[in-house]
């Protein structure tokens, strides 16, 4: 037993507070200052982390407790508790925080397939977020994205593309999806037996994949046999095998109750059965959905569905329900304070353990340095994780690699040079934004680039530019006239006025006011904006945080971006000379402050210019797919196609597909690069263009990554974690969750690209498969093969396995993925590899939901795609071998 008495020589030490004897609460005087401290017990380090829980909580009122179940948990002074926000995302790289290494958007993370690879990410992440918020604490900074609780990752299934989230998801497959999501939640928690690194968050628990536009409204049906062979695996492995820290329960009903309020999911199956020990945590104003009548409505006041939520397991509300209608909730028998308690030592543990409460220099983490956030060593992994990302889907008469010594080349599409397609959503500022065409430009120096835009991503949806000082006046100056004030809402006198030449800031990590320590300021931008051509433009205000922006002295756009940054527009025309006022008001609160005025002209002609582009070069290359201002979470786009974030339609916009029949017309040697978060009906590219590669949003070195894949710098060997369909007719209703005829494990019809798909420079051979002919049931099967690199290239090879219950086909999935490697083979290179099929793999799921190990046949392939494909869905790179086996009693 350790000895917890400390001598009074210690206690009279200056500014030492942390320790006390046990059961003793001191009131000390600091030897510097005048200010009476208070010493609890629940400070002293020697205690356990329950005893010190246990401490804190019996001192703390009712209404006290109640706070710190919000997201924003105040501080509670009398106690010594600092404030706390909850909220803080890390989908791919730290978010919202600031500068931040940005890595592939997490379906990218997907098309690795390489679960070491993500655990080393997530260990580079959480270095970063550890150092990020040790030095938002020495600034005395505490708010939204400076914690260490991050919402993340997103292991929901990726059953319909569709859905505009899909983006954050690794994939449409529970298992690969596990392997994926159980090693990122490991690197980003750590190894430390004694303290988190930082805590993950698995969400949104349960059957949650859209649509987005009717989330707070839906109530999802499925039979036992979906829910526990689809839905539940990936949240089960966090659990059981990550030891994740915290779950994140979704918007939606499933079974009639609302995910956040339900016994079933929270109480039994999270926590009877996989015996999570964390905390859950509310999708945010979730709870709010209860007893909304426009909603979920199944409760009718605050109260009720506060109560809802805390007796069935929900601990922190992202929202405003919890404080203050739990009070009223206590006192009306609602629910019982001691349920209050439960969750409130679940919370605090978890902040007890993230040594919040120690003193830093006894926490591992904290002395890790500043300089380690965007260091090149992070840039070099976001680089080497968008390179094991990329996808070659097609490749006739391997027309890829490019030679470097082509004289001129056309880079054209609306993601040629497009900086959101390089990030996606949820993500940090990053240091670099090397689009496909800036990485060409490098790469090629004696080469004439030739860009244009071509088109814009849809149909009213044009690509927004940056006003320029030329067409912005301030008196005889060009620019606008900026007035910075140290304080929110323009309180006294400017600190520092000037004139800007453009609005295009992004300040990180210096402010725009000389030795200002806060986030807390604002800037008023006035001047006139005087066109060069008369037309209708698109006129855009993004900032983070509030903002306001002026036309002519009427109040066009007005928003307040609690999290991340927003952009509004408005469709104006404007006479060419004529001068419109504009006034833009800005204020910041967030880590990551940032104000850009953009324009676009309507109706412009795109495709001549791109025409011309394409006829004065050797290669052209289209960078065409969608982008994250369209596709996202619940958005207010609508357009052809789009609806609110998710999409109606499977194929490239309109305007997409004229720009490419048109340059495909001229018959120049093409190359499509994809750059998307979910799977494209690409049916005429597939047919008609020679190379298709597919590169996500590829993180901030994304360009780069292309560049080096298109011309032979990196050998191409990421693998398709979701179905590419060839129309959404293809597909089940969207709000259908049974998986029939949904993935590659149950969809009947032929697929574009299948699950899987992938193309190398160079070719793999398989030989040698040993397979027991006959195995009993319950035990593993070892399954060996040999892998040669028998083409001209030394490249990766993505091994598969997959398994299909021959004897219950009409029962079973058609296959499922078992287990997979990725091995790297140098020309000639033949290696083995060796796996093992556990039982638990090969149990079959009844329709009750249960597992079900039973004699029967079994065809286990194994190879670098899946088997039976031909054309284009057929990868010609590698190949596959099967074997049927017997399982006996």
């Amino acid at each position: 037993m350790k000895n917890n008495k400390i001598s009074m020589l210690e206690l009279l030490k200056p500014r030492r507070y942390r320790f006390l004897i046990p059961g003793i609460l001191l009131t000390l005087w600091s030897c510097n200052s005048n200010k009476k401290t208070t010493v609890f017990e629940y400070q002293n380090e020697n205690l356990s982390i329950e005893k010190r829980v246990e401490d804190l909580i019996k001192q703390m009122t009712l209404k006290e407790k109640i706070s710190q179940m919000r997201f924003d948990a105040p501080a509670i002074e009398r106690l010594g508790i600092p404030e706390y926000n909850w909220w803080n995302e890390c989908l791919h790289g730290v978010a919202r925080a600031g500068e931040a290494t940005v890595f592939p958007q997490a379906i990218g993370m997907g098309a690795t397939w390489n679960p070491s690879l993500i655990f080393e990410m997530g260990t580079v992440v959480s270095d970063e977020a550890r150092a990020k918020h040790h030095k938002f604490v020495e600034e005395g900074k505490r708010g939204i994205s400076q914690g260490l609780t991050f919402w993340t990752p997103n292991i929901n299934i990726f059953r319909d593309p569709r859905w505009g989230r899909g983006q954050e998801t690794y994939g449409e497959d529970p298992f690969l999806t596990s392997r994926i999501g159980v090693n990122y939640i490991k690197g980003l928690q750590g190894d430390d037996d004694k303290y988190l690194k930082v805590v993950a968050t698995a969400k949104h628990f349960a059957v949650h994949s859209g649509p987005e536009k009717s989330r707070h409204q839906d109530n999802y049906q499925t039979t036992n046999k979906d829910l526990y062979e689809t839905y539940l695996p990936a949240f089960e492995a966090a659990v059981k095998e990550a030891k994740v820290y915290s779950v994140m329960c979704a918007y939606n009903r499933y079974r009639d109750v609302p995910c956040c309020g339900s016994d079933l999911l929270l109480s039994k199956i999270l926590r009877e059965d996989w015996g999570f020990k964390g905390y859950v945590v509310s999708d945010c104003w979730a709870i709010n959905d209860f007893w909304q009548e426009e909603n979920h409505g199944v409760v009718k006041t605050p109260a009720e569905a506060g109560a809802m939520a805390v007796r069935n397991g929900t601990d922190l509300n992202c929202g405003n329900v919890f404080d203050p209608n739990l009070n009223e909730a206590v006192l009306k028998e609602l629910v019982d304070e001691s349920q209050i308690d439960i969750a409130l030592t679940r919370l605090f543990k978890a902040r007890f353990e993230l040594g919040m409460f120690d003193d830093p220099e006894h926490v591992k983490w904290s002395k890790i340095p500043y300089n380690v956030v965007a260091s090149d060593k992070h840039l070099a992994l976001s680089e080497k994780i968008a390179k094991q990302s990329m996808v070659l889907l097609k490749n006739d008469n391997n027309i890829l690699p490019l030679k470097k010594d082509i004289k001129s080349i056309a880079v054209i599409g609306p993601n040629a040079n497009a900086v959101q397609s390089l990030l996606g959503n949820y993500h940090g500022t990053p240091h670099n934004f090397i689009t496909p065409l800036k990485a060409i430009k490098d790469k090629l120096p004696n080469t004439q680039v030739n860009y244009a835009l071509g088109s814009d991503i849809a149909s009213g949806w044009p690509t927004l530019n940056h006003i320029p000082a030329s067409v912005l006046k301030n008196g005889n100056q060009s620019g606008l006239k900026g007035e910075y004030f140290s304080k929110r809402n323009f309180e006294g006198k400017p600190t520092l006025t000037k004139t800007d030449s453009i609005v295009d800031f992004i300040w990180t990590p210096v402010r725009p006011i000389k030795d200002l320590k806060s986030d807390v300021f604002s800037v008023r931008w006035t001047g006139d904006i005087v066109p060069e051509q008369t037309g209708l433009y698109r006129i855009a205000l993004k900032a983070s945080s509030y903002g306001k922006l002026f036309v002519n002295d009427s109040l066009y756009v007005e928003f307040s971006a609690d999290h991340e940054p927003q952009t509004r527009y408005f469709d104006l025309e404007l006479k060419q000379g004529k001068s419109y006022p504009v006034k833009i008001e800005y204020h910041n609160t967030l880590s990551d402050p940032q104000a850009h005025l953009l324009w676009a002209k309507l109706n412009e002609d795109l495709l001549t210019p791109a025409i011309e582009a394409a006829k004065k070069s050797e290669v052209v290359l289209l960078c065409l797919g969608l982008s994250p201002e369209i596709e996202g979470e619940e958005m207010p786009v609508e357009l052809e196609g789009f609806d609110k974030g998710d999409r109606s339609s499977l194929k490239l916009p309109k305007t997409q597909i004229e720009l490419m029949k048109k340059i495909h017309a001229l018959g120049k040697p093409t190359i499509v690069v994809l750059m998307n978060g979910s799977a494209l009906a690409v049916n005429w590219a597939a047919e008609n263009v020679p190379a298709i590669l597919e590169a996500w949003y590829p993180g901030e070195l994304g360009g780069k990554a292309i560049a080096d894949v298109l011309f032979g710098d990196y050998n191409p060997s990421g693998r398709l974690p979701i179905t590419f369909y060839k129309s959404v007719t293809d597909l089940p209703d969207f709000k259908n969750y049974n998986m029939e005829n949904r993935t590659y494990k149950y969809f009947k019809g032929d697929p574009l690209f299948p699950f899987g798909h992938g193309l190398s420079y160079t070719s793999f051979e398989y030989s040698n498969l040993n397979i027991p002919e006959k195995v009993k049931i319950n035990e593993g099967i070892e399954v060996t093969v040999q892998v040669k690199n028998t083409g001209a290239l030394a490249g990766d090879e993505v091994v598969q396995f997959y398994l299909t219950h021959e004897d219950k086909q009409d029962e079973s999935p058609i296959r499922t993925l078992v287990g997979f490697e990725r091995i790297h083979l140098e020309v000639g290179e033949t290696k083995t590899v060796n796996h093992i099929i556990d039982a638990d793999q090969y149990a079959s799921i009844t329709p009750e939901g249960e597992k079900l190990i039973e004699s029967g046949n079994l065809l286990i392939s194994v190879g670098g795609k899946q088997p039976g494909f031909k054309g284009l869905a057929n990868a010609n790179s590698t190949e596959v071998l099967s074997r049927s086996i017997l399982l006996t009693n």
